[in-house]
């Protein structure tokens, strides 16, 4: 037998009334022993790790395919937002498909979790729910099922750990626990956590690196929709996005949240620009504009920006009145990534720069997408993954990009948009979305439809 601590998990041959290593306050608890693990070799593993839909292909897609059998996920996100919900329909889902999903409620009682499965109207199959706040009397019953869902660890406890229910010895302790029947029963795991005032998960910080993974479940105000990303994923890719509507019936899902965020954009606006950015492996188009505005103070001129970080957006404006020659000292700029969208995709700076350079110049760029990297010296430098994203422009009919290696300096950017202003276009090219040869300057590269991970001058 030995002696353990909730919090750090110090461990002691003898009781103790405090914990030596993170001098907590809780007594140490006594535990068994741990069986010894025999290794085995990599290649003699017998048991690939196989995945289970969820039948939300938004979920799917943030976890990389599917749960993985046997793996522990961490829910999180503020109350309210509607991860029960989001997790209702999961179950219900993946009990249509044939799983058997166990969901432990310690917040409602079976009768209000039956009440708002009917009142949203969710299809699938019967999922099996318990109401009870007992780690124990749920994970005895919980080895018989293939995915258990405990909503949520900080209403759930241990009576063999010290403290109340949430408190971060019971928190670690539950979760451990959670985490030991995925992996030596090879049920799958799914544990909702609260996000606090301050943004992060509720209980010990540390409970994210006893789970495979984590996933975070936002709202997006402007929209009205709720975002489902991937912050970490032992068996996938991190920062993939689901999109979803609330509705009164429940969760819809958003495969194409690019057609939603572009419409009723106008093509001919100065400062209008698509923006393709990355989100996880996802591509997802967005319009970003700018506004600048010439002011005859000596007040410092303000700078604005939504959706970017203001310190990027000072360096774009420096590299373009040094490097481009184009007077914004003496401006006020705003730019705004619409419908709310955060990003920080560095390939989003030549979007950016072209939006400033189009309403500075009070031009209208074209039906354009672009994307590219600014770097101090005033060069544009390519992005990666450039063919995910030229698919994504022409699934969604954008016949033209502006990126390098067409466009390699900022100057040369600038002299390409005044070129518009010189030029009429004739209708049917700003129907088509197609910009012609900018007088011998860098050209638009129009997407192959055959080939969309090439340019075509």
């Amino acid at each position: 037998m030995a002696f353990h601590c909730g919090v750090c998990r110090f461990s002691s041959p003898k009781w103790m009334g405090f914990c030596p290593q993170c001098r907590g306050s809780e007594p140490l608890v006594e535990s068994s022993s741990l069986s010894v693990a025999v290794p085995v070799a990599v290649s003699e593993s017998t048991e690939p790790a196989s995945r289970i839909s969820t039948g939300l292909e938004e979920v799917d897609r943030v976890l990389g395919g599917g749960l993985v059998r046997g793996s522990a996920v961490l829910v999180g996100g503020a109350p309210g937002i509607g991860k029960s919900t989001l997790l209702g329909q999961v179950g219900a889902r993946m009990t249509a498909m044939g799983s058997r999903v166990l969901l432990a409620s310690a917040e409602e009682s079976v009768g209000q979790v039956g009440l708002r499965q009917r009142r949203l109207g969710i299809a699938g199959g019967d999922v099996d729910v318990m109401a009870s706040s007992d780690i124990a009397s749920v994970l005895d019953l919980a080895h018989t099922y293939d995915v258990l869902v405990i909503d949520s660890i900080q209403t759930v406890f241990d009576r063999e750990s010290s403290g109340a229910a949430g408190s971060v010895s019971q928190v670690r302790s539950c979760a451990d626990r959670a985490v030991r029947l995925a992996k030596e029963q090879g049920v799958t795991v799914i544990l909702v956590g609260h996000i606090t005032k301050e943004g992060s998960l509720a209980g010990p910080k540390a409970l994210e690196h006893l789970v495979d993974v984590v996933l975070y479940f936002e709202p997006d105000d402007k929209l009205g929709l709720r975002v489902l990303r991937g912050m970490k994923n032992r068996f996938g890719t991190v920062w993939a996005t689901g999109v979803f509507e609330m509705t009164a019936s429940g969760l819809v899902e958003i495969p194409d949240p690019s057609v939603l965020a572009l419409d009723g954009r106008s093509f001919f606006a100065p400062g209008s620009v698509i923006m393709p950015a990355l989100a996880g492996r996802r591509c997802l188009l967005n319009e970003v504009q700018a506004l600048v505005v010439p002011t005859n103070t000596n007040a410092p001129p303000r700078r604005s920006s939504t959706g970017v970080t203001n310190g990027r957006l000072h360096q774009i404006l420096a590299v373009l009145d040094r490097r481009g020659g184009l007077s914004l000292s003496t401006a006020e700029v705003y730019v705004s990534v619409m419908g709310g969208v955060r990003t920080a995709d560095p390939a989003t700076d030549l979007a950016i720069a072209a939006a400033i350079i189009s309403s500075r110049l009070d031009v209208a760029i074209p039906r354009v997408a672009a994307f590219g990297e600014v770097g101090l010296t005033g060069e544009i430098r390519a992005s990666l993954q450039a063919d995910v994203r030229l698919a994504e422009c022409h699934r969604l009919g954008i016949d033209s990009v502006l990126a390098a290696p067409l466009v390699t300096r900022v100057d040369q950017l600038v002299s390409a948009i005044e070129d518009l202003r010189d030029k009429e276009l004739p209708e049917s090219e700003k129907t088509e979305g197609v910009v012609h040869n900018f007088a011998g300057r860098p050209r638009v590269a129009s997407v192959n439809a055959s080939n969309p991970s090439g340019f075509v001058s």
